[in-house]
């Protein structure tokens, strides 16, 4: 049991990893190439970095683990409202615009709603899985549109300006001479990574849910889940301690917004699978309540406080207590 929790961690780690020299050659080979920064924020910042999280959904999926795939997708959405963005809020209280709370905390609505669809109907089939992507590009385009006129910014651009504060590297800028092959290498290091890591992931999980007697959705939905969630949690503590309360908010409600549309997206394409009946009666509604539980504490004056911060971790720390106990 010890040795296969060290190599679950192992699998994190190299899921990190990975995922952090994928972002850091693709954002250097967007640049090689000429694309301008906005976009390379809003789709390779903003799709690199839930690379951890589709690599364990769509290989979980391949091993026949739906409960890991969907668990991964829902216990890391309701970690982010929960836990994240209520650690970020007791960290710094955070005011909050209403036009964007409703625009990308609505698009986070839908996508959960979209997802519950598809579990009550089609499955994650192939079919839902490109609807779903579809959605997704359309989100991008119109979150493009939004900073090119200058509007409010979208959740999808404050991620992306999250994970950059995080990690300056991956500021998109100039390639100043270095040859093309740099950043190339280091997207197949990462790849290499995330196909190790994920797969070492998922297997020491299965064997962890084998072990204790629970159920693969609720290593899914917890240890999978938190464990895939920490790179968002280090960059909302870090908007939250720059007092940049809008950026720590966006950040989770774009995370949400990709966890659905992409990783269930990318999931559904290429490794179809079933939602489980569990997590389709109790788990998405989870996601769906704590989406519009954070949108009401948001409207109370326009931002979220310590106390409701602590709400919301009071209310994960129950949610996790219920899943582990109901299982």
């Amino acid at each position: 049991m010890v040795l296969t929790s060290l190599l679950l961690v192992a699998g994190l780690v190299l899921l990190v990893l990975g995922g952090e020299f994928l972002v850091r050659g693709a954002v250097r080979i967007a640049a090689h190439i000429g694309i301008s920064p906005m976009l390379v924020g809003l789709t390779v910042v903003g799709m690199g970095t839930s690379t951890p999280e589709l690599a364990a959904s769509v290989q979980a999926s391949f091993a026949g683990s739906p409960g890991i795939a969907l668990g991964n997708i829902a216990g890391s959405n309701i970690a982010n409202l929960l836990l994240i963005l209520g650690s970020s809020a007791l960290i710094a209280p955070m005011l909050v615009p209403r036009s964007a709370l409703w625009r990308d905390g609505g698009v986070g609505v839908a996508a959960t709603i979209a997802l519950i669809l598809c579990g009550h109907t089609l499955g994650l089939s192939r079919v839902a899985g490109l609807a779903l992507l579809t959605c997704l590009v359309g989100y991008i385009v119109f979150a493009y549109r939004q900073e090119r006129l200058g509007r409010d910014h979208s959740a999808a651009y404050d991620r992306a300006t999250a994970v950059v504060e995080a990690d300056p590297a991956l500021t998109p800028q100039q390639p100043d001479g270095e040859t093309l092959w740099k950043p190339i290498a280091l997207v197949l290091i990462g790849l290499v990574l995330i196909v190790s890591g994920g797969n070492l992931l998922v297997t020491s999980a299965i064997t962890i849910a084998a072990e204790l007697g629970v159920s693969d959705e609720v290593i899914g939905l917890t240890v999978v889940a938190i464990g895939t969630s920490l790179p968002e949690l280090a960059t909302s503590v870090i908007a939250a301690l720059k007092k940049e309360g809008e950026i720590a908010l966006g950040n989770v409600l774009g995370s949400n917004i990709f966890n659905v549309l992409f990783i269930g997206g990318v999931t559904g394409t290429i490794a179809p699978t079933v939602v489980p009946p569990s997590i389709l009666a109790v788990d998405l509604w989870v996601v769906l309540g704590a989406s519009l539980a954070v949108m009401l504490f948001a409207l109370t004056g326009g931002r979220l406080n310590r106390l409701e911060g602590a709400a919301l971790v009071a209310l994960y720390g129950t949610y996790t207590l219920f899943t582990v106990g109901a299982f």
